[in-house]
């Protein structure tokens, strides 16, 4: 494997993050601490505990997962896309750098980001609601897992996009709504029983169920169906961008 190759790749993204801190931290952590205020104080007042948890500690799994999921996409999306419209790109193909070392370069990075930016609001968190961490190895294996799972999917859409308007249209049009529906502020126990099968169909849902149970130990899925299906995600994103190197979709045209 070509070591230098992958720091260099990772290192360019770190660096360029670093020069953007003031979006790409101050601006998640603020958007996450008014979600505690809005929700926490509005529907807070009306919903004392979700099983036996205090409603503003319930939905703290559920509001990292969203910010999570969101910004693994992103940066990975804009982090590839780039040099496909600046034409470095070309470069990178033509060096002696293997997909997989190019991939984990990109990848490795925006996972990076999007655990840092979690574990971040999750000390935010921590200074509105008292926090339990019942299995903390879980917690972080759920959060690495869900960063680099997502940050597959948003290399797949910087390749697709062919315009930074395009870079959004999924996580601002798919993968927001399906948070919100996922049972990030409620449980899905809550909903009639034709809605609960409805939300099954529903990826996030597993998401942060799973997340949600390394907190608390109190899950609307079952924690082996809910890293089964996380696996399967990241497995699918894999065999795509698979197929995009050994057919060169929108890298080698």
């Amino acid at each position: 494997m070509n070591f230098e190759a992958v720091r260099a790749i990772y290192g360019f993204e770190m660096a360029r993050w670093g020069r953007t801190l003031l979006q790409s931290i101050v601006s998640p952590v603020l958007s996450t601490s008014l979600y505690f205020v809005v929700f926490g104080t509005a529907i807070g007042s009306r919903i004392a505990e979700i099983d036996g948890i205090p409603y503003g500690a319930f939905i703290v799994p559920g509001l990292v997962m969203m910010m999570l999921l969101t910004e693994s996409t992103s940066n990975a999306a804009f982090g590839i896309y780039f040099p496909r419209f600046a034409g470095t790109i070309y470069e990178i193909l033509s060096a002696p750098v293997s997909p997989f070392e190019i991939v984990l370069g990109y990848v490795g990075a925006a996972a990076t980001k999007s655990v840092i930016l979690g574990l971040i609001i999750l000390a935010t968190a921590s200074l509105f609601v008292p926090i339990r961490i019942a299995h903390p190895l879980w917690m972080v294996g759920f959060l690495i897992l869900t960063a680099v799972a997502f940050s597959l999917l948003g290399f797949i859409i910087g390749i697709w996009a062919d315009g930074f308007e395009k870079l959004q249209v999924i996580p601002m049009l798919v993968l927001m709504p399906l948070t919100f529906l996922g049972g990030t502020f409620y449980s899905i126990k809550m909903l009639p029983e034709f809605w609960q099968n409805v939300t099954l169909f529903n990826p996030i849902v597993y998401l942060i169920s799973g997340f949600r149970w390394s907190f608390y130990e109190i899950s609307d899925i079952g924690i082996g169906i809910a890293v089964g299906m996380t696996l399967a995600f990241l497995a699918l994103c894999l065999a795509i961008i698979w197929w995009i190197f050994r057919t060169g979709y929108r890298i080698k045209a």
